[in-house]
């Protein structure tokens, strides 16, 4: 689903081209009559957005009226079997001579500063790098302590020496692209006296000085950042590592970054797309609340030209069934038929926690779930004043099926009720959210624990983490 909603979104890059024009004529040994590509890093994909034939001279020329986003292209080889690196910024009319044989080096450059940099450094990286892991190699079967010893420390001056390089070219070369680049990959280096912590309060200062100069050198309206490979590992280990894991903390730092980034319609694009597929399927609870943040603030009274019709009735439909069931909130209330006829509703049961479980009559992780839950509740829960609210949802089986199963289980003392077809149907030909919407119930079985004030508790969890919950809040009691 996570990969439908990617595709459902994103819309061609060139709709997105400012208004004038780029030129890169391409000559690439030894393939003639064939056509090579023009595409970009976007995150981890790689979208092609020019092609061109090559000549008897291998030669060819991308064009187009509108001027490139920059960042780092790609030169695809025929038949996508290869590629190599380009830069483009503000210069879009140069030439690149290459050989596939003799890449990664070997490409001359014609009227492009940044590409000619670009190269010394690639090569700089490439020497430095075939040390590094030659001396790696000698790691693995040194012998004794001391010749251990003297490769970690060369590997440690290589490392340093590399380090100082990529400083050294973003001093001398500053305001260039690939100086850019460079600054926004670095990692924070933690003052001498907090590199090795000795107490907590030490880790506790080191931990937010390299949190809060994370970002140093990195500027959220520099849409030539979106066509990169590092940035996104780069967001991804700021918010899954340096982030406090709570819907506050996240949505004030998507807050912040998207500020900035709505002044660059490619950076714009390329946050909102990742954040909006990082939190369409959550990974904890609370990131439901993360969820329709983005989708009020950012989506509900806003269009944007990558963004289909369908795209954004996807995110709208993932809203709606959160809105209704946000971690802390009060849940919906259900009024459903018992298995006498009567309409029972959710709110009737007064119990100082309630369990809703949402299943299906033929399904077979139910049948084999439902009597693990009735285990619990007679071991412990039923003496902790949990109650039992279970909705049984008609899909492939009948009322039959449902009332058969509750015999042969012996799970009648739960509170029982009968959701079928055409109840969900009655709702939604009101406009009334059925309740499988409301409670975002997407597989069978799902659960759902609130207290005595029916506020979510939980909610997606296995039984035995629900029971864990219960536990503790009798503890905090």
């Amino acid at each position: 689903m996570k990969r439908l909603l990617s595709f459902l979104l994103l819309a061609s890059t060139f709709s997105l081209r400012a208004q004038s024009g780029y030129e890169i004529t391409v000559t690439l040994k030894p393939y003639k009559n064939q056509y090579i590509y023009l595409g970009h890093y976007f995150g981890k994909t790689y979208p092609i957005i020019d092609s061109v034939l090559v000549d008897q001279q291998s030669k060819g020329v991308f064009k187009g009226k509108q001027p490139l986003q920059g960042g780092i292209y790609l030169i695809g080889f025929p038949n996508k079997s290869g590629f190599f690196e380009i830069l483009v910024d503000k210069q879009q009319r140069f030439s690149v001579i290459a050989d596939s044989a003799q890449l990664p080096g070997g490409i001359t450059y014609v009227n492009s500063p940044d590409n000619e940099l670009f190269a010394r450094y690639q090569r700089m990286v490439s020497e430095k790098g075939m040390r590094i892991n030659t001396l790696r190699e000698e790691l693995k079967t040194a012998s004794g302590k001391v010749d251990s010893t003297r490769i970690i420390d060369l590997l440690t001056t290589l490392d340093l020496d590399l380090r100082d390089a990529r400083d050294q070219l973003i001093k001398e070369n500053e305001g260039s692209f690939l100086a850019s680049l460079l600054q926004a990959m670095r990692e924070p280096v933690l003052p001498a006296h907090l590199q090795q912590p000795t107490n907590r309060e030490d880790s506790i200062k080191a931990f937010q000085y390299y949190r809060d100069h994370f970002w140093d050198g990195v500027n959220f309206w520099d849409g030539r950042l979106a066509y990169t490979t590092f940035f996104e590992d780069k967001l991804d280990r700021y918010f899954n590592q340096l982030v406090t894991p709570n819907p506050d903390s996240v949505n004030k730092e998507m807050d912040y970054m998207l500020g900035y980034a709505s002044i660059n319609a490619e950076m714009q694009r390329f946050l909102l797309l990742r954040f909006i597929n990082r939190y369409y399927t959550q990974r904890y609870m609370w990131e439901d609340a993360v969820f329709v943040h983005l989708y009020e603030k950012y989506f509900s009274a806003k269009t944007y030209p990558w963004l289909s019709e369908q795209g954004k009735k996807t995110i709208t439909d993932r809203a709606y069934s959160l809105m209704a069931n946000i971690l802390g909130t009060p849940a919906s209330d259900i009024e459903l038929p018992d298995s006498t006829g009567r309409t029972v509703s959710l709110y009737g049961l007064k119990k100082e926690y309630t369990l809703v479980v949402f299943w299906d009559p033929t399904c077979g992780h139910c049948k084999e779930t439902l009597p693990k839950i009735d285990s619990v509740y007679a071991a412990r829960w039923k003496k902790d004043g949990v109650g039992i609210f279970a909705i049984a949802k008609e899909t492939e089986g009948t009322r039959k099926d449902w009332l058969t199963f509750i015999a042969d289980k012996k799970i009648g003392h739960w509170s029982h009720v009968y959701y079928s077809k055409t109840a969900e149907k009655e709702r939604v030909e009101k406009n009334i959210p059925g309740y499988s919407q409301l409670y975002d119930v997407q597989s069978f079985p799902t659960l759902y624990l609130l207290d005595k004030d029916k506020r979510i508790i939980a909610k997606k969890l296995s039984y035995e983490q629900m029971d864990e919950i219960i536990q503790l809040k009798k503890k905090e009691k």
